[in-house]
C-alpha cells in the first residue's frame, strides 16, 4: 500500500496490526500472485501460510523456487526460520 503525504509518498514495508480487513487484502494479494499454482493444486494459500505439496522432491524444489521468485518480484518476504 502506498499513501500520499505532504512530505511525499509513503510506502509501508510491513503490514500494520489492527487494520480492518487486512487479512482479506493479504489473502487476495497472495491468491493473485499464485493463482495458476493454486489452480493446478501445487500451492495452497491458507490464512498467512503458503503450502507446497508434491509427490516428488525434484518437483517440490522447483515449485518452492517459483514461490520465492514470485514473492521477491512482488516485494514480499518470508522468515526462513518459520519455513519448514
Amino acid at each position: 500500500m502506498m499513501f500520499k503525504t505532504p512530505e511525499g509518498a509513503f510506502e509501508q514495508k510491513v503490514i500494520f496490526f489492527e487494520l480492518t480487513n487486512l487479512l482479506v487484502i493479504f489473502y487476495t494479494t497472495v491468491n493473485k500472485i499464485f493463482w495458476n499454482l493454486i489452480n493446478t493444486g501445487k500451492v495452497v494459500s491458507f490464512i498467512d501460510n503458503i503450502i507446497v505439496g508434491t509427490e516428488k522432491e525434484k518437483r517440490y524444489d522447483k515449485i518452492v523456487e517459483e514461490v520465492i521468485k514470485r514473492l521477491t518480484e512482488n516485494n514480499l518476504y518470508m522468515k526462513p526460520e518459520k519455513c519448514k
